[in-house]
This record gives structure tokens, sequence and C-alpha cells, in this order.
């Protein structure tokens, strides 16, 4: 337990991850933040002064603040060498490393259309498809069967508050379920499908 207090807002850290590889259920609910937490790539992050820049392609990419000019910002792409010149009005800050992958986007320091949209996919490529924004659960679907259903699953839910493990729709059903129990009822809202 000591090892999850030290973890920054947002993450949890799977105790016996650190002793042995990760159960397969456990890579679909849990962040490995060793390097994300690594003073070297804080350091990294800092030394870059990095942020958003809109991208057609991408709908944004991060790019290395070069120079700033009045209302007009020369950045570097990260992905690459190319040099542009943006206005200082479409650049959007970027989280420090110890954010990646965050848990809840409320806890997100720099809270902008890039950062969630970066926290979203970064999640989902880690096979992380839950991602809590304030009461929300924000899913993207995975289009396959993932391991995270289980009657294990299920008890490592069971009468848990919404901090204390991943998000998923289990805790999200079992706070409502605990809540109509004891007298207040719970209000669901479920977006449409994809």
């Amino acid at each position: 337990m000591e090892r999850l207090k030290e973890q920054p807002l947002g993450f949890h850290h799977n105790p016996n991850m650190s002793k042995k590889a990760p159960t397969e259920d456990e890579k679909f609910l849990f962040v490995d933040k060793d390097f994300l937490n690594s003073p070297m790539a804080q350091a990294d992050w800092s030394a870059r002064k990095l942020v958003w820049i809109p991208s057609e392609k991408h709908g944004f990419e991060a790019a290395s603040v070069k120079e700033e000019h009045g209302d007009e910002v020369l950045v570097e792409l990260a992905d690459s060498t190319k040099k542009l010149t943006v206005n200082k009005d479409d650049i959007q800050k970027m989280n420090p490393p110890k954010f990646s992958k965050v848990e809840d986007m409320a806890e997100l320091t720099c809270l902008n259309e890039a950062s969630v949209l970066h926290n979203i996919r970064e999640r989902y490529f880690s096979g992380l498809i839950y991602t809590y924004s304030g009461l929300f659960c924000v899913v993207v679907n995975p289009y396959k069967m993932l391991p995270i259903y289980s009657e294990k699953i299920i008890e490592m839910y069971k009468g848990k508050k919404r901090h204390e493990v991943p998000p998923h729709i289990y805790s999200i059903a079992d706070n409502a379920y605990r809540n109509m129990m004891q007298g207040r009822m719970p209000c669901l809202l479920m977006g449409p499908p994809d």
C-alpha cells in the first residue's frame, strides 16, 4: 500500500505488477508509471518547452517552442525537425509526463482539448479503454473482447469507492447500486454508440 501513496493523483498502481509480469486483465486496467515518473522524463519535457499545435492530419501535434515574436511563435515539431510559425492563440499547453494516461482528466494541470484527446488516445493505445472526466466515465470501444469483465474483476470493484480502483463500468454500476440502496436515486447518462 505504501507504493500507492507515492503515485500522483489519478493513478492506480497494482503492487503485484512490479514483482511479476502483469496478468492479462491487469494490462487493461493498471498503468505502469515507472518511466513517466522518472526525473529524466520530467527534465526532458521541461527543457523542450513542449506544447500542442493544431494539425490537419492528427488534430494536434506536439511541438517545441523555439522563439516568440509578438503573436507569432516559431515551433519545431517533436516528431521531426520541421519548423512552423503558428499564432500564439492556437497553441495549447502540454501536461508534464507524470500526467500521461491519467485516470481522471479533471486532474490534468492543463485541461484543454489537445490534452484531453491525447490522454484518451494514449490510454486507448495502451489498452485502457475507460477514463474518468470528472463525474463522467468516457469509454472508447476497442472493437474486441477484453479480459476485464470476469467475476474476479467484479469482485475487485465491489464496495470500492471510485478513487480506490481504476476506471471501469463496474465502478459506476457499484456506486449507483450503493447509492440506490441508501435511498439516493442514481442518474446514469449513456451516450450514443459509436
